[in-house]
C-alpha cells in the first residue's frame, strides 16, 4: 500500500519495472551457471565438479543447520526479544546467507567444467555482491540493531564468514 501511495500513477509501471523486471534480470545473472550446465551437452565428472558439489552441500548443510538453529531458537517464547547467539550464530551472524552464498560458488565450480563456464561467475558473484551489499544482511543488521544485545554480538560475531568469537 505505501508504493502505491508514493508511486501514484507510476505505481503499475514502476512495479512491472522494480519488482518484475528487475527481479527477473538478477535472478537470471544468479543463475546463469545453472542455465550454462543444463545447456552443456555433458561430460564425464571431473575434479571441478565433485569439488563444486562437495562445496555446494557445505553450503546446504551450513544454511540448513543455521535455519534449524534459528526456528527452534524463535519457537520457544523465552527467546522473544534475544539473538540467538550459539551454534553456527556463535561464530557468524548470517550463517544461512553464507550458507546460500557457498552453494552459489558450488555451483560456479561445476559450471567452469564446461567450454565457457568461467563466464558463470558473474553469477555467484552478484548474489554474494547482492547479500553482502544490498538487500540480505544490510537489511537484517539494521533491524537487529534495534536490540539493546545486539552492538556487543556484533563486535563478537564476525558478520559473515565464520569465525572464532573475539573476547
Amino acid at each position: 500500500m505505501a508504493w502505491r501511495r508514493e508511486w501514484g500513477k507510476w505505481f503499475y509501471a514502476r512495479s512491472y519495472a522494480q519488482v518484475y523486471l528487475l527481479q527477473g534480470t538478477l535472478l537470471f545473472i544468479v543463475a546463469l551457471p545453472v542455465l550454462m550446465i543444463n545447456r552443456s551437452l555433458g561430460s564425464t565428472l571431473g575434479f571441478l565438479d565433485g569439488t563444486g558439489v562437495f562445496v555446494w552441500l557445505f553450503g546446504f548443510l551450513f544454511e540448513s543447520v543455521g535455519d534449524a538453529e534459528l526456528a527452534r531458537f524463535a519457537k520457544d517464547p523465552l527467546n522473544r526479544g534475544k539473538i540467538l547467539q550459539t551454534g553456527l550464530w556463535r561464530y557468524t551472524r548470517h550463517p544461512n546467507y553464507f550458507g546460500e552464498v557457498v552453494q552459489w560458488w558450488g555451483i560456479w565450480l561445476v559450471a567452469v567444467g564446461i567450454p565457457g563456464g568461467w563466464f558463470g561467475i558473474v553469477g555467484p558473484l552478484t548474489i554474494t555482491f547482492l547479500i553482502l551489499k544490498v538487500s540480505g544482511i544490510p537489511m537484517l543488521e539494521k533491524k537487529m540493531a534495534e536490540n539493546p544485545d545486539f552492538a556487543e554480538y556484533k563486535r563478537r560475531t564476525s558478520l559473515f564468514l565464520p569465525w572464532f568469537p573475539k573476547r
